[in-house]
């Protein structure tokens, strides 16, 4: 070491402030609001304040009237959340309808359970009021038929352009 010189300390680590907006809040005491303005819309502020319109029942489908083959008089649900026809194979098998075509499809129901379908019929005639339509259909074993045959999907609402108003709970054909 040399005579004269001494040994000094190295300066002392002052990290930088993680938040400089923070920092110039402390130093310039100013208000909060000032700095901070934020504007929620209309959705948003309606959840904060808890002023939501009364959530309406979910109508998902609707019950018409169809004839096919010999099926005379029966009801369809239209469901809007599915994108297949279905038809129990019960109901194939009364109607005499030509060969499934055979498909690789699952369907995954409600509960979990998955099922494989027996096949397809493409363009099976549908007689809904005064109109006939060509519907593609997914053959599955269902065990419980109830008062409903068959569900009729978006494939059908689309192709016979349906218009629905789903708050009044009506469809037009």
């Amino acid at each position: 070491m040399e005579q004269g010189k001494e040994k000094s300390a190295p300066p002392v680590y002052q990290p930088k402030h993680p938040y400089p907006a923070k920092k110039e809040l402390l130093t310039n005491k100013r208000k909060l609001e000032d700095v901070l303005s934020v504007t929620f819309s209309e959705e948003c502020s309606a959840l904060i304040t808890n002023s939501l319109p009364k959530k309406e029942k979910d109508p998902r489908g609707f019950i018409i009237p169809f004839m096919t083959g010999g099926l005379i008089d029966k009801k369809a649900l239209t469901d809007l959340g599915k994108s297949i026809n279905l038809m129990p194979y019960k109901i194939f098998q009364k109607l005499g309808l030509e060969e499934l075509k055979p498909t690789l499809m699952t369907l995954q129901l409600a509960d979990s359970s998955i099922k494989q379908p027996h096949g397809i019929i493409e363009d099976a005639l549908l007689k809904v009021d005064k109109f006939i339509f060509p519907v593609d259909f997914v053959i599955l074993d269902i065990n419980n038929i109830v008062e409903v045959p068959l569900i009729l999907g978006k494939p059908f609402l689309a192709a016979c352009k349906a218009l629905i108003d789903v708050k009044d709970g009506r469809m037009a054909l």
